[in-house]
């Protein structure tokens, strides 16, 4: 029987496929970007051919920029390798309808060699490998994901075609909390949330943003590789459902000089009986021994790791003073202006990293947070006195300014190399070198207006 009306068991997927109720199954994963890639397959096929051996996808799809190029210099895939093949592993686990695609089931796909081997720079991977470094403590990663978007009344082939210029947004001002002017939205974002409900997720309410068209739809708290999981479908499906009403969606991390757009990533732990193991009324501020080093590895990790908390150009425009996006590295009890904030109390305490933003790949994230935590764990760090007032305003570290930074500290982190390993190091800082590159050639519209008179 399945957990949630959206989610599928493989009995029940095969009889939507002899009814007619699905024709089609989407065999998926999450690439570097943070996108969900696949194939749309032949329910029947699937259910004969691809449920119980996976299909093949080129090795291109990891080594790839966020235009699709292929990129030489990747370990796993280049010409002189000739782009072979990688098998798509189904996670029967994952399998779900797809209340916004007609008569469509997907299934999330882990990413191997032909041979079995685990591909390690895939993210679904880099996550697991954190998550069996828990398991070893008997414990258990739980998270949510907070996901802030920009709506824009504009379809996405006409944003392109306006080069992504003068587009109008959802709303006109700030609607922060605002109900009245954010009912004007509400047919797509009703249409989000009841589509992810029926996908197998447990959605527990939207709300206004700053920025103009800004919104947030929140998730129930879950194991951590579900909720990565949940969020791949959800921010594609999201992009598509905006689609069918004419509107689109940005993920961007910093849209306008406005308020950027976050992902928030909210962390606890529990042991193998489902106990918190954060909490400790015994303790100062009711917090574990182990959620105290658990805290002082994110602070000791942060500056390290923040390329996997902001993987791209943009994301580095978001850290900006009274943004509500962190500057400072610090933490604080209930305080907004630090990158680590504690919130909740006995069974729900938990800290929140304020430091990704909506174009972060969550599973990334979400691997960085664990390794920074057992790197406290580990090596049994203190954690600083917390941040009072205006983390903005304070002498503590800050975070990187912009990627090549952040790719430096990624590349020669200790911390990094030993948690995830050479391969995958190597490969995420080459991404970043990619970026950082075509940027370099690029000529703006910031450069045109500066100069193209007045110099």
């Amino acid at each position: 029987m399945s957990v949630s009306p959206g989610n599928l068991t493989l009995a029940e997927l095969e009889a939507d496929v002899a009814s007619g109720a699905v024709d089609t199954v989407i065999l998926a994963i999450t690439d570097m970007q943070g996108r969900l890639v696949g194939k749309r397959i032949a329910a029947r096929h699937f259910m004969d051919s691809i449920a119980g051996h996976g299909a093949e996808c080129c090795n291109y799809l990891l080594a790839v920029d966020v235009e699709m190029n292929t990129v030489e210099g990747y370990e796993i895939s280049s010409w002189k390798h000739g782009y072979g093949d990688m098998a798509m592993a189904p996670d029967m686990a994952t399998l779900r309808r797809v209340p916004w695609l007609e008569a469509t089931a997907m299934v999330t796909a882990d990413l191997t060699a032909l041979d079995g081997t685990p591909i390690e720079p895939s993210p679904r991977r880099v996550l697991a490998r954190q998550r069996e470094r828990l398991a070893e403590r008997g414990w258990t990663a739980q998270a949510a994901t907070e996901l802030e978007f920009i709506v824009f009344d504009e379809t996405y082939r006409d944003a392109w075609a306006k080069g992504y210029r003068g587009l109008q947004a959802a709303s006109d001002y700030n609607i922060d909390y605002a109900l009245h002017a954010s009912t004007r939205t509400e047919p797509l974002l009703r249409e989000i949330r009841n589509a992810m409900d029926g996908a197998g997720m447990y959605c527990e309410g939207v709300k206004g943003e700053c920025n103009l068209g800004q919104q947030e739809i929140g998730f129930l708290y879950a194991e951590a590789q579900v909720t990565c999981d949940n969020h791949s479908i959800y921010r594609s499906g999201a992009k598509e459902i905006a689609d069918k009403h004419g509107q689109a969606i940005t993920f961007m991390a910093k849209f306008n000089e406005r308020e950027g757009s976050s992902c928030h990533i909210h962390m606890s732990l529990r042991d193998e009986d489902g106990n918190p193991v954060f909490a400790d009324e015994d303790r100062e501020g009711g917090r574990s021994l182990v959620m105290d080093q658990f805290m002082a590895g994110q602070l000791a990790a942060i500056r390290e790791l923040s390329l996997l908390f902001a993987p791209n150009i943009n994301s580095y425009k978001r850290y900006q003073a009274g943004s509500f996006a962190p500057t400072t590295i610090a933490w604080g009890n209930d305080n907004r202006s630090c990158a680590v904030r504690v919130v909740g109390h006995g069974q729900s305490l938990r800290f929140e990293n304020r430091v990704p933003g909506a174009d972060a790949n969550q599973y990334m994230a979400m691997a960085a947070m664990i390794a920074a935590g057992l790197h406290g764990i580990e090596n049994e760090l203190e954690l600083e006195p917390m941040l009072e007032g205006n983390g903005y305003e304070s002498d503590k570290p800050r975070v990187p300014a912009t990627l090549r930074e952040a790719a430096d500290l990624f590349e020669t982190s200790e911390i990094a190399r030993a948690a995830f390993g050479d391969q995958v190091v190597d490969h995420y800082v080459h991404a970043a070198r990619t970026e950082l590159a075509a940027f370099d050639a690029a000529v703006t519209d910031w450069e045109r207006f500066r100069g193209f008179e007045r110099l």
